[in-house]
């Protein structure tokens, strides 16, 4: 029997095995082409109950299964897996463009949405029904046959390509560690670092000590090693991911994907991929998404020039560098800051144990939101480390499911991310709560030491966790419309905006204990914390500006020109340029968030939603950052709405004005800089 094709609530990950997939994925597109069939034969006057509604509530199973499949290939995958999604991605990719190709199909959409005046539809269902007609209008039912055709193709070699990138991104990060076997190149590692690494290598069968590319091992060791010229061949070996003349090589991969988008979005009547994304954005149109980007670049540049100049000072003047490298960046960043500050992430961990900081983030819901966590070992999980939560509410009703998997293993990719298992919808009456997830990589615990959080690690579990409410506390009629389904640029919102309350001595005060003495956190600790907040923020303002750019260079105009991948980079990176270029790098060839995930023509959105996280936080400041009345209006405009308005709206509706850009700008202390 295969568990995936009987009803399930949370999924059954201990019954499942990699042979269901398959054929469990089959059936269910074969019975969603049936409920299809059925709007279709529909003999009635085409309506918004029997053609809109009826389409968004088809192949609610195959969602399940196909959401539990991919979540795995991300957070605990294998090669048998991995050869599965060759498969499987492409069989979606064809299905979904027999849906919105579908002739049929689209003719009653289209007659309900031209009837549209006549309908009296609330807000929800006008956006639902906005959606759905755009959903095929934009992805090529209007198309020639000859082009329908050519799109198909097209989609079809995309979703590979897009898996075969991340496939060689993870296969180049678990190929490469580095083997130390003398304890003096171990100089400048806090002993948890030490301890880590030598668990990693006796995981490996070696000895002495291992650094991996993994983040919680790679971070610490760029971050504390004495030795230069390790700290060099690691970041060498982190930046050379897929860029190595090697099976794994991603640099044909980014340009046929690159090239297939332009090619899809000019098949589709748009200038560039970007001008296709973009249409469905806050930021409607590429030359906003770069005006934008310039305008920052030119607030931010003469504070990273300073710094940079600063910094190439300060390791001059400490170890005699004649030019600071990238694999001197966070070394001398953190030796600088605990010189200005007295302050460094070895100090802060001990009062940042996970567990500790896992309990503040649900207090920190509970202040604001009413809501209780309950660990329920009960529910099934796809790893022993995953832990599984139900979340109620004031009256003990339930919210949601939440997963929370913290720790590095060689099955999962690197970073953080928040998915979801089963959305929120209202359904025959019955209003099903979602299952969400939250993935990081965080360091394991050790024999002697629990696992003790950096404070940027502290701050990327607020973040995942705000994404987390943002699906929790989901309260819309329709799935499509619910919880993380809002436009690209408005989806950082909720889960940057949190990241606010990791300064704020009042939430500090609730987790951040030292897990040996339980002493709280020293208020001389927290006052630098919140004086370290804007340290090199010119710096990483650039940065992240940089990125935005290389990812509009490559969406936001025809990319048939561009034949080497790395000089194209340089090119673009030029005017944002502070570190020296370092040859056997290349950012594109492993830049996941475009390549393989949902960022491409959409980087800049970090950023502008900074303008709306700051705006926002802004109004809790003046309030109280645990004030229930703004709290509520953030539930009830932001959090639980999901896409059925237009952001703007929505935010105007919590904040009583749009967000003012200053407010960013003077938390990052750039106003000062330039005026």
């Amino acid at each position: 029997m295969n568990p995936l094709l009987q009803k399930f609530d949370t999924a059954p990950f201990s019954e499942i095995k990699t042979t269901h997939y398959l054929p469990a994925i089959k059936k269910l597109i074969a019975d969603t082409k049936k409920e299809i069939s059925a709007i279709i034969d529909n003999e009635e006057t085409p309506s918004f109950h029997n053609t809109i509604e009826a389409l968004e509530n088809t192949g609610l199973q195959l969602d399940r299964v196909t959401s539990i499949f991919f979540n795995l290939n991300s957070a605990e995958t294998n090669e048998d897996i991995q050869k599965l999604a060759q498969q499987i991605s492409p069989m979606l990719t064809e299905f979904g463009n027999d849906l919105l190709l579908n002739e049929a199909l689209f003719k009653k959409v289209k007659a309900v949405y031209d009837s549209k005046d006549s309908l009296d539809l609330n807000p929800e269902e006008a956006t639902l029904l906005e959606k759905q007609y755009k959903g095929f209008s934009r992805n090529g039912a209007n198309l020639s046959e000859a082009d329908k055709k050519t799109l198909r193709k097209i989609d079809s070699d995309l979703s590979k390509l897009k898996l075969t990138f991340g496939e060689n991104v993870l296969a180049e990060t678990n190929a490469y560690h580095l083997h130390i076997q003398n304890e003096s190149d171990l100089a400048g590692l806090p002993e948890g670092v030490k301890e880590a690494a030598a668990m990693e290598a006796k995981e490996k069968g070696k000895n002495g000590w291992v650094i991996t590319l993994d983040h919680p091992s790679y971070i610490p060791f760029m971050t504390y090693a004495e030795n230069r010229a390790l700290r060099k061949k690691l970041s060498i070996a982190f930046g050379a991911r897929a860029f190595q003349q090697n099976k794994y090589n991603n640099e044909q991969n980014v340009l046929a994907i690159a090239n297939l988008r332009h090619e899809r979005a000019q098949l589709l009547g748009y200038k560039s991929h970007a001008h296709f994304v973009l249409e469905e954005r806050m930021a409607e149109t590429p030359k906003k998404v770069l005006s934008f980007l310039d305008e920052l670049l030119k607030k931010a540049k003469p504070a990273a020039n300073k710094e940079f100049n600063d910094l190439e000072t300060f390791a001059k003047q400490l170890d005699n560098i004649e030019r600071l490298e990238k694999w001197d960046s966070a070394y001398y960043s953190e030796k600088l800051k605990q010189k200005l500050f007295d302050l460094d992430d070895e100090k802060l961990k001990p009062y940042f144990k996970l567990e500790n900081v896992i309990a503040c983030v649900f207090t920190v819901a509970n202040k604001l939101y009413d809501l209780t966590f309950e660990l329920d070992s009960s529910i099934d999980t796809y790893h022993k480390d995953v832990m599984a939560y139900r979340v109620k509410g004031n009256n003990g009703e339930l919210i949601a499911i939440f997963y929370a998997d913290f720790h590095p293993r060689p099955g999962k990719r690197g970073g953080a991310w928040m998915t979801s298992y089963k959305p929120q919808q209202k359904f025959h009456g019955i209003d099903d709560r979602p299952h969400i997830s939250i993935v990081c990589n965080f360091t394991k615990p050790t024999q002697s030491k629990p696992s003790l959080l950096t404070f940027t690690e502290v701050t990327t579990l607020f973040h995942e966790f705000g994404h987390a409410l943002h699906g929790m506390l989901a309260n819309t009629t329709y799935k499509g419309l619910s919880g993380t389904n809002v436009h690209w640029d408005f989806v950082e919102l909720p889960s940057q905006i949190l990241e606010n309350w990791c300064y704020e001595k009042e939430t500090l005060d609730l987790f951040a204990t030292h897990y040996e003495t339980g002493e709280t956190i020293p208020m001389e600790y927290v006052k630098k914390i919140k004086e370290s907040a804007t340290f090199l923020e010119g710096m990483q303002t650039v940065r992240q500006i940089s990125f935005g750019q290389l990812d509009m260079s490559w969406h936001g105009s025809d990319p048939s020109k561009i034949n080497n991948v790395k000089a194209f980079e340089k090119g673009v990176f030029a005017h944002t340029k502070l570190y020296p270029n370092v040859e056997e790098n290349c950012m594109s060839t492993s830049f996941s968030h475009i390549f393989q995930g949902g960022y491409s023509a959409g980087y800049y959105s970090y950023k502008w939603a900074e303008v709306l996280d700051a705006d926002a936080f802004a109004y809790f400041k003046e309030e109280g950052i645990f004030n229930k009345k703004v709290a509520t209006k953030f539930k009830d405009f932001i959090l639980s709405q999901g896409g059925t308005q237009d952001p703007m709206e929505l935010y105007v509706k919590f904040r009583g004005q749009k967000p003012n850009p200053d407010a960013l700008l003077e938390r990052a202390g750039l106003l000062t800089t330039t005026n």
